[in-house]
């Protein structure tokens, strides 16, 4: 089974794949943890370029295909064999974030990254995609608190640092996302604390 985490920044997608994977682990399920973009060696030196602060002022198609690369190197060197070894696969963003963030954010077109994604990855797609929602306001805050205290690096702040309105429609791509996939997609309440949040993801695994 393959299964994404998303949401917009400060949703509790990383923490929350974390417990994800223990508690299928303790179901006796066979799990791998991994994220976008950094899931590869490859991965992690495109993660370093597109969440610097110093890349500020990258053009969108550029962001664009360094996602669209991450993604193939990491289908097919993590995701694919792991799921052909009948593994259950969590991760921490996939192709919905590309949508969200560099579609209905920076305007690139939504067919396009769609085409992109299955050039490139055979059109894998999640059998279950899990969205954290909450308003983006809430969310910057609580990134910002994790940056601040040393939670987050401050290395990889490139999109926190992006104003209020990119945030409001990252979020309003997801949820447009999620209307248009509802036998794929679960929203989840991110407002609420990390135990009630995880009790839901909990109960949309087994209902």
């Amino acid at each position: 089974m393959f299964i994404t985490l998303e949401g917009i920044e400060g949703s509790g997608k990383s923490t929350q794949a974390r417990y994800l994977v223990q508690w299928l682990q303790g179901r006796g399920q066979d799990c791998l943890l991994t994220r976008e973009p950094g899931g590869t060696d490859l991965g992690l030196r495109i993660r370093q370029v597109l969440l610097d602060p110093a890349s500020g002022a990258m053009a969108p198609a550029a962001e664009l295909f360094l996602y669209c690369a991450d993604r193939v190197q990491h289908v097919r060197e993590v995701i694919r064999p792991a799921l052909e070894k009948g593994r259950t696969v969590v991760c921490d963003r996939y192709v919905d974030a590309t949508l969200a963030y560099q579609g209905y954010a920076r305007g690139q077109d939504l067919d396009l990254i769609r085409r992109l994604h299955l050039l490139g990855t055979d059109d894998l797609m999640p059998d279950l995609t899990i969205l954290l929602d909450l308003p983006a306001a809430a969310g910057l805050a609580r990134a910002w608190r994790q940056i601040h205290v040393g939670a987050r690096p401050q290395s990889e702040t490139r999109f926190e640092a992006e104003a209020l309105g990119f945030h409001d429609k990252v979020r309003a791509g997801y949820l447009a996302l999620a209307r248009q996939e509802p036998e794929r997609y679960r929203v989840v309440d991110a407002a609420a604390d990390e135990a009630t949040v995880r009790r839901q993801i909990q109960g949309v695994i087994v209902p």
